[in-house]
Parts: structure tokens; C-alpha cells; sequence
């Protein structure tokens, strides 16, 4: 009688590998991108990065991860084949607000940048398939415009001004997304914190020198949040389906310009005593002063505490404290 074939019990199955899923992301080289790519470095996802088209490089469609774009063009991805499998989308591109003095020109290209950009890519989006189950869009704070006192939360309608009337624009740009059934989220950025890129990386030089201070008279209201936060933020509203239209990437506990001084000061323990007057920040920069550096919003990220967010970092003082601390 043939023996009975002997099975090792002690060895377990190997397990089947993960399917990773696609991620397609503008925007990855950014302060806040990087951070999110970063993120999923972990996780079992294939990060496809949107790369705008440089003259003189490669003309193909995709190269390795990154896809060759140009949002002014028709079509902006030449070959739709490349985003076959896409989950989900996130969108972070446009010119810096503060990359120029706001003549005519940069305003326009500002806008441009924006508008383009997540127009084209939501058009290409809605016509692979199966659909991607989620856009999540860059938007800014910038939309509440100058509110003095006023609380802010996501059902405040827009305020006016240039910032404004763009990120209205902006938002209103992902509609063929939203009309084929895409789950879209805009992302209302308040001031992104990190001390090796953006705002505060440009400030802590002045306050480590004991020459920072509070701008204007220091009582307009500032919607900020860590880096780490904007991260954990994103990640979970393209995880949390419940999740759309806009939200407010912004700290719980605003603080006014002269608070948020008062906090980095003791952070980098030197004194913040030398204040920029608003005269002299609109004789140096012009509208963008008033709209970018002086407007007050009261903003908060009501949505996010309602779906059950914690915040890593909700006060200022031990948020910059942290961050600074860290290598």
C-alpha cells in the first residue's frame, strides 16, 4: 500500500502578495507633496507622479512612475492608457502666491495654473475606467478672504477679493469629476507648517536672530496646521468615503499673527519684538500684503472634527516646540 504523502504543518503557506493599489498624485515635489509620497512609502500603493513635459525630454507617455503632462494641451495626457487602475487622485499643483510681486501678469498666471491644471485632470480622470473612487484637490483658506472676528467653518459662504474669487474658481474647476461620480474633496490648506520648507522655514533665520515680530498690528487671525497634520488630513479623506466637497486642513485652535509670534519667539527662545507695520508690508509687496499676509480668518476645520479626525498637533506653542525639536 503507498504511503500517505507527509505535509510539513509546521510550515505556513506563504502568504499571496498584496495587490498594490495606483495612486496618481500632481504636485509630488512640493512641500506637501513630498510629505505625502513619503507617507505611503509603507503602505501597498503605486505612486504614479503627474510630471509636467520639459522641452527636450523624453516625449513618451509614462517614464517608470511619472506621467508626462500638459495641462494647456489637448489632450493634457496624451495616452489615458497610462492611468488604467487609478484609485485615487490627488491634486496639489499651481504657481506659488508668494513666488512673485502680484503684477498682472503673475495674477494671471496664478489663476492659470490652477484653473488648467484641475480642469484638464479632472476631464482625463472621468474618462478611464472603472472611475477613480476619489479626487482630493488642493484649495486654500485664501476663499474666506478678510472676516475680522468673524468664525469660519466649511458652510461659510466665499469672501471677496483676488485669493477669493480664485479658489472659488479653482473649486468649481473639478466639476466634471464630480458629475461622472468621482468623490471629490477640496483640501482649504490653511498655512502649512515645517520648519525645512515653506512659511515658517523662511521665517525662523529672522527669529533665531531675535528679529521677528508680528505683522501689521498683529490681531488678524491665522488658520494654521503642522505638516504633519496636512499629511495624516489628506490620508484620511481619501480613506474615509463619508467624506466630500470641501474641508478646512486647518488646527482647531486658530491663533491670531501676533500669538503665533509670541509662541515661535519662545520656541527659538529670543524675543519677537520688531514688528512689520502694514504700511511698509504693502510699500514691499503690494496687494499681496493685505490679502496673503494681513486678512483675518477665523477658521475651522468643523468636517474633520465631525468625522472624528485627532489632531498629532492642535496648539500652537507645543506644535512648534515639536517641530523644532525634531532633527
Amino acid at each position: 500500500m503507498p504511503e500517505s504523502p507527509t505535509h510539513d504543518l509546521s510550515s505556513p503557506t506563504p502568504a499571496a502578495p498584496v495587490q498594490k493599489q495606483k495612486y496618481l498624485i500632481s504636485g509630488a515635489s512640493g512641500m506637501i507633496g513630498t510629505a505625502l509620497v513619503r507617507s505611503w512609502t509603507a503602505d501597498p500603493i503605486h505612486v504614479l507622479q503627474l510630471v509636467r513635459r520639459e522641452i527636450g525630454k523624453s516625449t513618451q507617455s509614462e517614464t517608470g512612475n511619472r506621467i508626462f503632462w500638459d495641462p494647456q494641451a489637448t489632450p493634457a495626457i496624451p495616452d489615458l492608457d497610462c492611468l488604467n487602475g487609478v484609485v485615487a487622485a490627488v491634486h496639489l499643483s499651481g504657481a506659488n502666491i508668494a513666488g512673485s510681486r502680484w503684477t498682472a501678469d503673475y495674477k494671471q498666471k496664478i489663476v492659470s495654473s490652477r484653473i488648467q491644471s484641475t480642469t484638464a485632470l479632472s476631464q482625463a480622470l472621468c474618462r478611464i475606467r472603472p472611475l477613480p473612487r476619489v479626487l482630493v484637490c488642493a484649495s486654500a483658506t485664501g476663499i474666506y478672504g478678510d472676516r475680522g472676528e468673524e468664525t469660519l467653518d466649511e458652510q461659510s459662504p466665499p469672501g471677496t477679493g483676488f485669493l477669493a474669487e480664485t479658489c472659488v474658481a479653482w473649486e468649481a474647476a473639478t466639476r466634471a469629476a464630480e458629475e461622472a461620480g468621482i468623490r471629490v474633496v477640496h483640501a482649504r490648506f490653511g498655512v502649512s507648517l515645517s520648519p525645512k520648507m515653506g512659511a515658517l522655514a523662511k521665517m525662523l533665520p529672522l527669529f533665531r536672530l531675535g528679529l521677528g515680530g508680528k505683522l501689521g498690528d498683529g490681531r488678524a487671525w491665522m488658520p494654521w496646521v503642522t505638516l504633519r497634520d496636512v499629511v495624516r488630513i489628506l490620508r484620511f479623506c481619501l480613506e474615509n468615503e463619508a467624506i466630500c466637497g470641501p474641508v478646512n486642513v486647518s488646527s482647531p485652535n486658530a491663533v491670531t499673527n501676533a500669538e503665533f509670534t509670541r509662541a515661535l519667539g519662545a520656541a527659538v527662545h529670543r524675543p519677537a519684538i520688531l514688528p512689520a507695520p502694514a504700511f511698509a508690508l504693502r510699500l514691499a509687496i503690494g496687494e499681496m500684503a493685505d490679502q496673503a499676509l494681513l486678512a483675518s480668518a477665523r477658521v475651522l476645520p468643523a468636517k474633520l472634527e465631525k468625522a472624528g479626525y485627532q489632531f498629532a498637533d492642535p496648539e500652537i506653542a507645543s506644535a512648534l516646540k515639536s517641530m523644532l525639536a525634531r532633527p
